[in-house]
């Protein structure tokens, strides 16, 4: 295993006689320290920088070409070689239309004749406003810098136009962005509108700030014996892992998990199940296996009996007769796994969300032993929603409030009362919603796109004064921008053009008054880790000189040596008197990690 801070802005200095004079140049790399104190003498570091762009004079500037930049390319990786070298030192950009292989034509970014790449959020911008620059991915990694505050600003306006247009097809313009957002979200396009004190009041209230230095420790490393499709934690006793082979168990420890020797073996037939599910006390399970011909969608489930390890019955999803398929199941409430007379989950398919129902009309537990063929799940409410509505994910909190992510980017609150209208529905940033996560207290939303993380505040007050979520009324014209959590570029391009965030979650929590403390996603061969504290943070050094949406880039990362299948924090009971945190468990196809955060406090 190999652990490391994120890759933070790195020092590129130069001056103004570098447009008049062609001298060769050659910027090393600084490495950012494997502790994060070293992040804070990084920072310190940059903000003593004695930045040489000056204004230039009216003979230097007349000799600059229109929109003149420096261009830097990043080699080496993270070697001890690694380091900045400039690739061209008196160059320009330019935004140009194009067509490319999907649209007749979109905005692409040139440098040059080194850098062409389609402008979008997968090109992973990082803006460092005090030193006039700008990082990005495009088959590489490759840095801006800019001669003038003004020249800066204006690229950044450009690109953000840009995206803007090749997202939704049209011009960048206020009334643009209020007929895309609305009049209430004009702070997500326009974050310096936005309302900012519910961050700022969420910081001073978290009862446990973050004084601590969290180093990862591997305290346990098991064979998975390959084919891991799913990872299913348990907050009592037991916690599985489902592989080709069966559901295999594991025992929960304050260190982690580690693995029984015990496993349930599938009959063949099924494809392997990609979604578990626990019930009863967790001591059922839920296993969802998609359709034969590779779309996530599922006809039916298998329910596993853990005491005698046998799957005591198939169910099939249906209503009015009619067969149904579901994309993704969940608890009724975060913490409802524990209730030992738990018969109702939630389901959700491309456009319904419902609540199947165990037991039939009447209230009655099915009699499966006798059943002639699969018994048929009982529809006990929930809502068609009109097609291309394309929900993707869904989760609940500890009240039974609901959040839906959709193909669209959309977000959706729906209230534990009723599952056909949405109390709020935060628009779509750019890239759809793979799969969403929210805190147990309902406070907090995260969405998982490819290429970020958006965290959501959900609070707002109402006409009465009252502070409330968003799953229980309209939150109204003052709805906090949210942050995104991003890989910076080097590391983006480290993990891999094909590989894709996905997964993000909370830590793991089922107590009122207790607060997650990380949030966790998984990208290729990454587990990145965000401190929950620093993120909401709006004094964090990352929110610094940063124009648009702030974008936090403080993270730790455990590496594994194959993709990561699923990265889970363990249940906040396994929390030991030493770390800050439970421990996470990282699953790969052939091995299962679990890994600790000691914290260790600085002054």
């Amino acid at each position: 295993m190999g652990t490391s801070p994120s890759r933070e802005g790195l020092e590129v200095t130069d001056s103004d006689s570098d447009y008049e004079h062609e001298e060769e140049e050659t910027e090393h790399y600084e490495h950012a320290k494997t502790h994060s104190t070293e992040l804070d003498d990084l920072d310190a570091k940059l903000k003593a920088l004695k930045l040489k762009y000056q204004t230039p004079s009216s003979s230097s500037s007349k000799s600059l070409p229109q929109n003149a930049v420096k261009l830097y390319l990043h080699i080496g990786a993270t070697t001890p070689n690694a380091k900045w070298i400039l690739s061209d030192k008196r160059t320009s950009y330019a935004f140009l239309k194009d067509s490319d292989d999907e649209n007749d034509a979109v905005w692409f970014l040139t440098v040059g004749s080194k850098v062409r790449a389609r402008v979008s959020s997968e090109m992973q911008l990082k803006m460092f406003g005090d030193q006039r620059r700008v990082d990005f991915v495009a088959d590489g990694v490759w840095a801006l810098k800019f001669p003038s505050d003004d020249t800066y600003r204006r690229f950044v306006t450009e690109f953000q136009n840009c995206v803007f247009e090749n997202v939704y097809g049209i011009e960048c313009t206020e009334e643009n962005k209020v007929k895309i957002f609305g009049k209430e979200f004009i702070g997500w396009v326009k974050p310096e509108a936005a309302d900012d004190s519910v961050w700022e009041d969420a910081f001073a209230a978290d009862p446990s700030p973050s004084r601590r230095r969290d180093d990862l420790m591997e305290e346990f490393e098991e064979a998975a014996n390959g084919g891991v499709q799913t990872l299913t934690l348990g907050a009592l006793d037991n916690s599985f892992m489902v592989n080709d082979a069966g559901v295999h168990v594991y025992r929960n420890f304050n260190r982690g998990i580690h693995g029984k020797g015990v496993a349930v073996k599938f009959a063949g037939g099924d494809a392997t199940p990609n979604k578990a599910l626990l019930m009863r006390a967790e001591t059922n399970m839920m296993l969802m296996s998609p359709l034969k011909d590779g779309k996530p969608h599922a006809s039916k489930l298998h329910q596993l009996d853990i005491e005698t390890g046998k799957i005591v019955t198939e169910w099939k999803f249906g209503k009015d007769g009619v067969d149904l398929t579901m994309r993704d199941i969940t608890n009724d409430t975060k913490g409802s796994q524990l209730d030992p007379s738990e018969s109702t989950f939630l389901g959700l398919d491309d456009n319904r969300l419902c609540q199947w129902d165990m037991r039939d009309r009447k209230g009655i537990v099915q009699n499966i032993a006798t059943a002639s063929s699969s018994p048929v799940l009982h529809w006990s409410q929930g809502h068609q929603f009109s097609a291309g509505s394309n929900f993707q994910s869904f989760a609940t909190t500890g009240d039974g409030s609901i959040v839906v992510g959709s193909l669209d980017g959309k977000i959706r609150l729906y209230s534990k009362t009723s599952m056909r209208m949405a109390k709020t529905a935060f628009p779509g940033l750019c890239s759809p919603i793979t799969s969403v996560d929210v805190t147990y207290d309902g406070k907090w939303v995260l969405g998982t796109t490819d290429t970020y993380l958006v965290l959501i505040c959900t609070l707002f007050t109402d006409k009465d004064g009252m502070t409330k979520t968003g799953f229980s009324g309209r939150m109204g014209n003052r709805i906090p921008a949210p942050r995104l959590l991003k890989l910076t570029p080097l590391d983006s391009h480290l993990a891999g053009a094909n590989n894709k965030f996905h997964s993000g979650h909370f830590s793991w929590v089922t107590e009122n008054g207790k607060q997650e403390r990380h949030l966790v996603a998984t990208v290729g061969k990454f587990s990145v880790i965000w401190d929950f504290q620093r993120v909401k943070n709006s004094a964090h050094e990352c929110y610094r000189n940063q124009e648009g949406l702030k974008s936090c880039y403080c993270y730790k990362i455990v590496l594994k040596d194959e993709s990561i299948v699923e990265s889970r924090f363990m249940h906040d009971k396994f929390a030991v008197s030493d770390s800050p945190e439970a421990p996470l468990v990282v699953a790969t196809p052939m091995k299962v990690s679990s890994i600790s955060l000691s914290g260790k406090r600085h002054g």
